[in-house]
C-alpha cells in the first residue's frame, strides 16, 4: 500500500493555486503544466519504486502466552530487511479496550543484523486480552511516499493474576524454615503442640514445668512446644461494584488477588491449608481449603475465576454463607471495601458474627487522590470543599476501622504497593502469637 506523505500533500496543494495564478497572468504557460503534473507523478512513483518493497522485509511477531495483571509484559517484533536498503520503520500496534494503547516506535533498521523491536503490553482486568494487528510503514528515500504493510495478528491472550509476585516471594521464603526465622522456635501458649521434654534451667518459664515426669525421673523437666501446623485459611474475596474501582493502574479486586496468591504461597509452604470464598450480592466461588505447596495451581485456578461485579455487596448473605461452610476455627483473611459509615453498618454486624467463632483479618485500601485531596492547598473555593468533603470520608473510614479493632478484628488500611508485604507481616505475627 502506498500513501503520499504530508510533505507531498503540501507540494501538491501548494503548486496548483501557483499554475493557475501562472495561467491567469500569461496563458501561453498552458504547456508548462502538463508538464508541471507529470514530473509530480513521475517523482512520486519513482519515490515508490526506490523505497524498500513490503516483500522485502520480513517480520516475526512473538506474542505472550499470556499477560500477567499489574506486571509488565510486552511482545517483540524482529524486522530482517533482504534488501539493501535501510529505512527507519515506523510500527503501531492495535489491541482491544482491555489493553492500554502502546506508543508508536521508530526502528531505524541495521545493516549489519536484524533490528528487534519491543512493544509494551499493560492489561487493565483480567480475562482475556486481543492484539489485533501491526503496522508497518517507512519513507521513500525522496520522501514522498509512504510504503506500507498491515500484519493481521488477532490473537487472544489469557490475562491472569500477578504470579510473577509469588515467585520473588518464593525466592525469599526458599528456606523451609524462613517463616519461623533464622532458626526454630519453639513457641509456648495455647494452641501450641508438644514436642519433648528437656531439663529445666534457669531462665526458662517456670510455667513449662511437668511435674508429673519431674517427680517420676526425680529431676526438674520441663515441656517444650513447637507452633502448630495445618491451621485453615480462607481468602474472602468481595466481588462487589466498590472493588472494581481502578487504583494505581489496577482494580482494586486484582491488588487483592495480587496479594492473596503471595499470601497463600507463605501459607502453603508453612503447612497450612488455604481456601479461596468470593462473593458480592450471592456466592460466586467457594474452593475449598487443600494444603501442601503442590496444590498451588488450585489457589491460582480459584483466583483467576474471581470476575468483577456491577452488584452491591451483601455482606449478610456473603459472611453468614462464609460460616455456615467452615467446620473448624479459621482465619478468614476478608478484602473488601466500603464508603462510609452507614453503608458499613452491616459489614460491621456481620463481621462481628464472623469474629465471634473465627479470627478475621480486614484488609482494605488506602486512596492515595483522596489524601491528596485533603493534604492539597486550596486555591478556590470548590478545592476547599472538596478537601472538606474528602476529610470527613477519611475520618468516617477510621471510625469504622476503629470499631473493627474493638470487634477483635485485625484491621490492615494499606497502599496498593504495600498490601503484600503488610499481609504477609499479619499473618506471620498472628502465627508467632498462636492467635489460632
Amino acid at each position: 500500500m502506498i500513501r503520499p506523505t504530508p510533505r507531498a500533500v503540501a507540494a501538491f496543494a501548494a503548486g496548483i493555486p501557483l499554475a493557475f495564478a501562472l495561467l491567469l497572468a500569461d496563458p501561453d504557460l498552458w504547456p508548462y503544466v502538463p508538464a508541471y503534473l507529470f514530473l509530480a507523478c513521475f517523482a512520486l512513483l519513482a519515490d515508490a519504486g526506490l523505497a524498500l518493497s513490503p516483500q522485502r522485509l520480513n517480520v516475526q511477531v512473538n506474542l505472550p502466552p499470556a499477560l500477567y495483571i499489574g506486571a509488565p509484559e510486552g511482545f517483540q517484533v524482529r524486522l530482517e530487511p533482504t534488501s539493501y536498503r535501510r529505512p527507519v520503520i515506523e510500527l503501531l500496534c492495535d489491541v482491544d479496550d482491555n489493553l492500554e494503547q502502546p506508543p508508536r516506535v521508530l526502528a531505524p533498521l541495521d545493516a549489519e543484523e536484524d533490528t528487534l523491536v519491543y512493544f509494551p503490553l499493560r492489561a487493565r482486568r483480567r480475562g482475556k486480552a486481543r492484539v489485533e494487528r501491526l503496522w508497518l510503514r517507512w519513507k521513500g528515500p525522496l520522501g514522498l511516499v509512504y510504503r506500507l504493510r498491515v500484519i493481521e495478528l488477532g490473537k487472544d491472550i489469557a490475562v491472569t493474576p500477578n504470579t510473577k509476585a509469588v515467585k520473588h516471594t518464593a525466592l525469599q521464603y526458599a528456606d523451609p524454615m524462613a517463616i519461623f526465622g533464622i532458626k526454630p522456635q519453639r513457641q509456648q501458649g495455647e494452641g501450641s503442640e508438644f514436642e519433648a521434654l528437656r531439663e529445666y534451667v534457669p531462665g526458662l518459664d517456670p510455667r513449662s514445668i511437668d511435674w508429673k515426669h519431674s517427680a517420676r525421673h526425680m529431676n526438674l523437666l520441663c515441656k517444650e512446644f513447637r507452633s502448630e501446623r495445618n491451621h485453615q485459611v480462607v481468602l474472602a474475596f468481595d466481588c462487589g461494584h466498590l472493588m472494581s474501582e481502578p487504583l494505581e493502574g489496577l482494580t482494586k479486586l486484582d491488588h487483592a488477588v495480587n496479594a492473596g496468591l503471595q499470601l497463600g504461597y507463605i501459607s502453603l509452604r508453612a503447612g497450612d491449608r488455604i481456601g479461596v470464598y468470593g462473593f458480592d450480592s450471592r456466592v460466586r466461588l467457594f474452593s475449598q481449603p487443600t494444603g501442601g505447596v503442590g496444590t498451588f495451581w488450585r489457589l491460582q485456578r480459584a483466583a483467576a475465576e474471581l470476575d468483577y461485579s456491577v452488584d452491591e455487596t451483601n455482606f449478610t448473605l456473603g459472611l453468614s454463607s462464609l460460616a455456615a461452610r467452615l467446620d473448624r476455627r479459621s482465619l478468614v483473611i476478608l478484602q473488601t471495601e466500603f464508603v462510609d459509615t452507614i453503608t458499613a453498618e452491616l459489614m460491621l454486624e456481620n463481621v462481628e458474627r464472623l469474629a465471634g467463632r473465627h479470627l478475621v483479618v480486614f484488609v482494605c485500601l488506602q486512596d492515595p487522590q483522596l489524601e491528596a485531596t485533603v493534604d492539597g492547598e486550596p486555591g478556590s473555593l470548590d478545592s476547599l470543599a472538596r478537601s472538606v468533603i474528602a476529610e470527613e470520608f477519611l475520618r468516617e473510614r477510621r471510625v469504622v476501622l476503629e470499631r473493627l479493632r474493638r470487634l477483635g478484628v485485625h484491621c490492615l488500611d494499606v497502599r496498593a504497593d504495600q498490601i503484600g508485604p503488610a499481609l504477609i507481616n499479619r499473618y506471620l505475627d498472628i502465627k508467632r502469637r498462636e492467635l489460632i
